[in-house]
């Protein structure tokens, strides 16, 4: 009996797929990079914080989430590193991209460590990544609030970026509005595959998108 109970929980261990914390620096296979629709972002989350990346006017359509280390299975967080922190003016500097200093911040905290990067490089690469991908011209001129397929979003990437392939991108939705275009690249920023464990698209056909702020 003891010894059906260890494989069972063998079994579940392995299906999960998700993070360990505290590996080592550098041990990954391909980044994830997560662009975050900026309004809806606001709608669950930042205006409570009352967060400036949601004051009106600022006209932000998508902000980078991160750039996150990913494995065939599963993710680093956290990781090891021997790396410095980034100092206050180069995550200041990073405000534009991922909507907010303290977002810069967590974001090498959480992901950036893992890439084995100091953390200007890091946020180098990050800045590369999010500007190798074109954004349609039609986000920035949402300004009412939507229902669309959240197919039609990834339709628009594809579109403007007729290198990408259907399968390395994914669309997620959360509370059912649009939360995330996420985009799989190579350690060299080639659009590439995403694993079994990001391709997870949305498949509402009427998930809310808020209008550009």
């Amino acid at each position: 009996m003891r010894g059906l109970w260890l494989a069972l929980a063998l079994i579940c261990a392995s299906s999960t797929g998700a993070r360990a914390e505290g590996e080592r620096a550098g041990d990954f296979d391909y980044y994830v990079m997560a662009l975050s629709w900026s309004a809806n972002w606001c709608a669950q989350t930042g205006d409570a914080r009352r967060d400036p990346q949601c004051d009106r006017g600022r006209g932000t359509p998508f902000v980078l989430h991160g750039l996150w280390p990913q494995n065939e299975r599963g993710w680093p967080s956290y990781c090891r590193t021997g790396a410095a922190d980034p100092s206050r003016s180069d995550t200041a500097a990073m405000a534009d991209v991922f909507g907010g200093a303290g977002a810069a911040f967590y974001q090498w905290k959480k992901h950036g460590r893992c890439s084995g990067l100091p953390a200007r490089d890091y946020y180098a690469l990050a800045r590369k990544a999010f500007g190798s991908i074109q954004i349609s011209p039609v986000f920035p001129k949402i300004t009412k609030d939507l229902k669309v397929p959240a197919s039609v979003i990834e339709g628009a990437f594809l579109e403007a970026n007729p290198g990408l392939q259907r399968d390395q991108v994914t669309v997620t939705c959360r509370a059912g509005m649009i939360q995330e275009v996420r985009i799989c690249l190579t350690r060299d920023l080639d659009p590439r595959r995403c694993g079994a464990d990001v391709i997870r698209d949305c498949t509402l056909q009427d998930a809310e998108l808020n209008a550009v702020r």
